[in-house]
């Protein structure tokens, strides 16, 4: 099973087809090389280093509160630190 998370973009780096994205109080490099027009505060379906999807902030809320519900980011941040 693959598990794809919700992160808004906070910076572009356009040279490089890489974006910088937040999960709570994560911060990570990620590619965007299979995505097109992503801007910053898009959010972005998130599967190992590559966004994916491009999903609205109605549906990235949705899907973070089911994986708090879940307990999931606690899990996703502790392995992050």
């Amino acid at each position: 099973m693959c598990l794809a998370i919700p992160a808004r973009v906070v910076a572009i780096e356009i040279e490089t087809d890489s974006a910088t994205v937040t999960l709570g109080n994560v911060r990570k490099n990620i590619c965007i090389a299979l995505l097109d027009d992503v801007q910053i505060d898009d959010y972005v379906l998130l599967h190992v280093g590559y966004a994916l999807h491009k999903i609205s902030e109605e549906e990235a809320a949705r899907t973070l509160a089911m994986f708090d519900e879940a307990e999931l980011l606690e899990e996703f941040e502790g392995d992050a630190a």
